[in-house]
């Protein structure tokens, strides 16, 4: 897909964000990782690897891929108590919060990653960004629902060309951009750091750091 290609503007965003992570989190090498939402992917492409990753995400997961990463499918709005016991040095979130599904999933989510670890990283796109992140449409969130369904089925760039238009406007449904306010709400007390393109906020970070 083109905004998960090794070189896209999305992999080269995400390419750039380790930098603020690793300014956040120098330690990250020697820490014990939970990813709420990730991929192993992720991981092996990163600059540095921690010294273990638990990955849990509700789609099936591959085998192991490598020693220090865990594979686990699970909901991350609902831990168990394994998992969301605090022993994890960080909590680290990419791109997920806004797919979890309504406000009390996104409740639910934000209270498994400060049950988990001591520390977070939390990134979610920005809705008031000009570019829908996931079709990389220009104003695509801001249309009515039924013409982001018949747009997205047509517009070459997302995941949606060519499906029904029922599909269509589920996946629509799937997706609820966050703005800086609700990013406040579900993560209260935490320092807000903002990705920028030119002068535009992309996405939004919730960091909590021990200390």
């Amino acid at each position: 897909m083109f905004a998960e290609d090794e070189k896209s503007l999305g992999e080269r965003a995400r390419q750039r964000r380790w930098v603020h992570v690793l300014d956040a989190f120098p330690d990250l090498r020697e820490m014990s990782v939970l990813d709420l939402g990730g991929t192993a992917k992720h991981w092996l492409r990163a600059p540095v690897q921690p010294r273990s990753v638990h990955v849990v995400n509700i789609a099936p997961q591959s085998p192991e891929v490598a020693s220090w990463i865990r594979m686990e499918q699970g909901d991350a709005c609902a831990l168990p108590d394994s998992t969301r016991n605090g022993s994890y040095d960080l909590v680290y979130s990419n791109s997920v919060i806004e797919h979890v599904g309504g406000h009390q999933r996104r409740e639910d989510f934000a209270e498994q990653v400060r049950a988990s670890g001591a520390q977070h990283w939390v990134q979610t796109p920005y809705r008031y960004f000009p570019v829908e992140p996931h079709w990389i449409a220009p104003a695509m969130q801001f249309l009515p629902l039924r013409l982001r369904g018949a747009f997205g089925r047509r517009w070459p760039l997302g995941f949606s060309k060519g499906k029904p238009v029922s599909e269509s406007v589920a996946e629509q449904l799937n997706i609820e951009l966050l703005d800086i306010t609700m990013m406040k709400h579900y993560f209260p007390g935490d320092r807000l750091v903002y990705e920028r393109v030119g002068p535009f906020v992309k996405s939004i970070v919730a960091v909590k750091q021990s200390g």
